[in-house]
């Protein structure tokens, strides 16, 4: 056809011993729509892993914590992947809540009014115990007391970093981000329960003070400290602008991933691809970059085995 640069799609077949490193190198030629950035998102992630030069950013969205896939969020800090987490705050009531109280397999298609009235809310098909969000009042309410009495005004990330600490168990993400020295970083904290609960001891105790500008100077210091950076960023919102926007400083990411299902044809942050972000500044002109189409439930876990399986897990300098 007179072009060198063509390959040619190749077919592949699975067994019931196939691994997710096996069926990405066979997604890889197969010429199959997503499944190609599929694994070319796993091999940029690998890349990440085996540079030792690199900072990496984790962003997610709160929906993903209600899911199973909080298990690999934690796993991924516990493992030492991941060396900064920005989220929203919906992501820190799932994360606290599920320590005390289960969420449930459900449909799309619920009776929505009957689950109110059953005391149960939805995201999506997982099904949401309202009673969760009574103990995590309880007990958030006596964890601020504890540390009004430590300090009256703390940077939320710290806030975050002590509530780790006290609130969580090793099922939680934040308990895993205190106790591996992971900074984690909320830029919208006031959008959540567990900012209602932060408004609610304020007036009770008018000087206590949360602030969040404090996190904008560590996050400054970290952009501005690190050689690399990279990030893997699951869904989109407040959490990815805040990411990447933060590495526009330093001349943009070196690496990115998105996983997402937003289109871009509205023009929302959350559907913008990477291609839009190199425009901004967000990623350099010469980063590694991927935008994976795809539901993150399904498509990260894959991901992830086989970019740990190609890199044997993350270098360290």
């Amino acid at each position: 056809m007179g072009r060198e640069d063509l390959r040619p799609v190749r077919d592949y077949e699975v067994g019931p011993l196939t691994t997710a490193k096996e069926l990405l190198e066979a997604l890889s030629e197969s010429g199959g729509f997503q499944a190609v950035n599929l694994a070319a998102g796993a091999r940029i992630m690998a890349d990440m892993f085996r540079d030792p030069s690199i900072t990496i950013f984790l962003s997610f969205t709160a929906n993903l914590v209600a899911t199973g896939l909080r298990g690999v969020i934690r796993q991924m800090i516990a493992e030492g992947l991941v060396d900064v987490i920005v989220t929203t705050a919906g992501s820190i009531d799932h994360d606290l809540i599920r320590c005390w109280s289960d969420y449930y397999h459900g449909s799309f298609l619920e009776d929505d009014a009957r689950l109110r009235r059953e005391g149960m809310a939805r995201v999506g098909n997982v099904i949401v115990p309202m009673g969760g969000f009574i103990e995590l009042e309880r007990r958030m309410q006596k964890a601020l007391e504890d540390l009004y009495s430590e300090k009256k005004r703390w940077g939320c990330r710290e806030l975050l970093h002590r509530l780790g600490e006290i609130l969580g168990d090793e099922g939680s993400f934040l308990y895993w981000a205190s106790r591996r020295g992971v900074p984690v970083y909320v830029p919208g904290i006031v959008d959540g329960a567990v900012g209602l609960q932060l408004t609610l001891f304020r007036e009770r105790r008018e000087d206590f003070e949360v602030d969040v500008l404090k996190d904008q100077k560590e996050l400054s210091d970290i952009v501005y400290g690190s050689r690399k950076t990279g990030a893997i960023v699951l869904g989109g919102g407040i959490a990815k602008h805040h990411t990447i926007a933060w590495n526009l400083l330093r001349g943009g990411l070196d690496y990115a991933v998105y996983v997402t299902t937003a289109p871009e044809y509205d023009g929302s942050l959350s559907g913008a691809r990477d291609r839009e972000a190199v425009s901004w500044g967000k990623i350099s002109e010469r980063a590694e970059r991927i935008t994976v189409v795809a539901d993150a439930t399904i498509a990260f876990p894959l991901m992830l085995s086989a970019a740990l399986a190609w890199s044997g897990g993350r270098v360290r300098s």
